[in-house]
């Protein structure tokens, strides 16, 4: 088996695809696909300590080296922080509904509660809620990022990301959480201003979101580290936009894993996030990225994130 090249010159394309039921991972070299080492891997395809850094399949692009810590096979994005959700809603119905903002800003003024339209629907307090995002567009930290260019309100979500290191179905929430391979910081960009008529096509987040996301540059194993309370920080050129924590979910992570996998067959390799952080995304607290902007993302113990922002092309 031949190596490829670990600094190419160019884009790389990388794949993830299931040989004999084990996920196994391929680059393209010289136009042929060729698979990339496992000699440090376990045979669930997740490194027992810091995983192995895959080309990512954006391919290189900016200071850093252009690749990502592994090529995540899905990626299921859940919500499980109230008070992101809440907060979120105030920011969207400020920006996009002024007047039904004004209107639900009196309520809570006046009986010092939340309005109920800035809480999640009840589903999402009976079981954990998310969305299949786009794992092919995936880009390491360093990345420069292109706004789109039907976007007029680009923003980012601080979350962690965590992998699966062996397979799962019908799931209690112990075999969920064992079956944690690794964690890393995800960066789920979003454009604001379609989303919102995105949602309500009740097909969920389509343009906004699949766009592009992010990752930190290793995946930490889980072992290695207690997620229940990382501190978390967003700047914004040098200046610090926001401080959170991990703590608080409304479901843990085994509970969101095992619900994920009832009656579905989850493989190793597979990513899925938290949802943002409380206050870590720029709609909560008023700051959307513009060309020229640097966003910093960090999570203690697990890694940071670093773009810049760089103007599209309008048709």
């Amino acid at each position: 088996m031949s190596t490829p090249d670990r600094s190419p010159s160019g884009p790389t394309r990388a794949r993830r695809r299931l040989v004999d039921g084990r996920p196994v991972t391929e680059v393209q070299v010289d136009g042929a696909w060729t698979s990339w080492p496992d000699a440090d891997v376990d045979p669930l395809g997740i490194p027992a300590g810091v995983a192995r850094r895959d080309p990512s399949p954006q391919g290189a692009g900016g200071a850093g080296d252009g690749l990502l810590p592994f090529a995540p096979l899905s990626f299921r994005d859940f919500m499980l922080y109230e008070k992101h959700v809440v907060s979120a809603s105030r920011g969207i119905a400020r920006t996009y509904l002024p007047g039904a903002y004004r209107f639900a800003s009196l309520y809570e003024k006046t009986t010092r509660s939340t309005f109920p339209k800035f809480k999640p629907a009840a589903l999402w307090y009976r079981q954990p809620i998310y969305y299949m995002g786009n794992a092919l567009t995936f880009v390491p930290t360093e990345t420069p990022v292109v706004t789109p260019d039907y976007a007029d309100s680009l923003d980012y979500e601080l979350e962690l990301g965590f992998v699966l290191r062996a397979p799962l179905r019908d799931a209690s929430p112990d075999e969920a959480a064992a079956a944690i391979g690794g964690y890393v910081v995800v960066n789920d960009f979003s454009v604001r201003n379609v989303q919102l008529e995105e949602m309500r096509s009740g097909f969920g987040p389509q343009k906004a979101k699949h766009f592009l996301s992010s990752m930190s540059s290793e995946l930490v194993a889980a072992e290695t580290v207690d997620v229940s309370d990382l501190a978390a920080r967003v700047s914004v050129n040098g200046n610090v936009v926001a401080t959170s924590s991990t703590r608080g979910p409304a479901h843990s992570l085994a509970e969101a894993l095992a619900h994920a996998s009832r009656g579905e067959q989850l493989y190793p390799g597979e990513l899925f996030g938290t949802g943002t952080l409380p206050g870590c995304a720029g709609i909560e607290t008023g700051t959307m990225l513009r060309p020229g902007d640097v966003l910093e993302l960090d999570l203690e113990g697990i890694g940071s994130i670093r773009h810049t922002i760089v103007p599209g092309t309008r048709a």
